[in-house]
């Protein structure tokens, strides 16, 4: 199916809109005014309630660039699970890949692609590790199976099989009974603090909304660019 590129189906790649494509999104669309704000937080949060409201799945869903030993970039998606002028928080398993490559390299970027809305939102800052207490917090409201889950996966590393997995969970259950369990220590989480926020609106033609955020002394600058 994916061969050489003058053997591909046109078909699989969407064809880039027309101008009366573009024309008809212009004559449907409400007018916008141009994004203006003086917190990147406080227009975070207005995008980021409206994004729980409407997209069908995982609105607090978001990628998390880091980079490995080698300085090559790694990226997958993850859950925010808290925000406030402090940053943006999540979990993970310390030990996993992410978990090495934040302790090692403790800076990543953050992007938000909000599908429905048409939006995006693009952090880079420096990472810290979220307080234990925080960690406990967060970890007491998550469903038993997936403590357990916690507790037995040995995250980013090579696995057997499926079984492997599952016998390590049993053994998990039957060592804990029906209590539940405790945060692991090789379990927590990161805060990243934004150094740049860059907020994206899509615009009919390809002329997107781009309004960026730079952390000054004292609060923040803002810049539009080019789309």
């Amino acid at each position: 199916m994916f061969g050489a590129m003058s053997d591909r189906d046109p078909t699989l790649i969407p064809t880039s809109p027309s101008e009366e494509d573009y024309v008809r999104q212009v004559a449907n669309a409400a007018p916008q005014p141009l994004l203006s704000a003086a917190d990147p937080f406080a227009l975070f949060a207005d995008w980021f309630a409206e994004a729980l409201a409407k997209e069908v799945n995982d609105g607090n869903a978001m990628a998390l660039a880091t980079v490995d030993e080698a300085g090559l970039p790694d990226v997958r998606m993850v859950l925010l699970k808290d925000v406030d002028p402090k940053g943006f928080v999540f979990y993970t398993n310390l030990e996993s890949a992410k978990g090495r490559q934040l302790a090692a390299h403790p800076q990543a970027a953050l992007l938000f692609h909000w599908k429905s809305l048409r939006r995006q939102v693009r952090v880079r800052g420096t990472i810290t590790r979220a307080s234990d207490a925080e960690a406990d917090a967060y970890f007491a409201t998550r469903a038993r199976s997936a403590q357990l889950g916690a507790w037995a996966s040995d995250q980013s590393r090579p696995m057997t099989d499926r079984l492997a997995l599952e016998k390590k969970i049993a053994e998990v259950g039957l060592k804990f009974g029906l209590s539940r369990p405790p945060r692991p220590p090789h379990w927590g989480g990161f805060r990243l603090a934004p150094q740049v926020f860059e907020f994206w609106r899509d615009r009919p033609f390809r002329l997107h909304e781009r309004l960026v955020f730079h952390r000054a002394q004292g609060g923040w600058s803002t810049e539009r660019l080019f789309p």
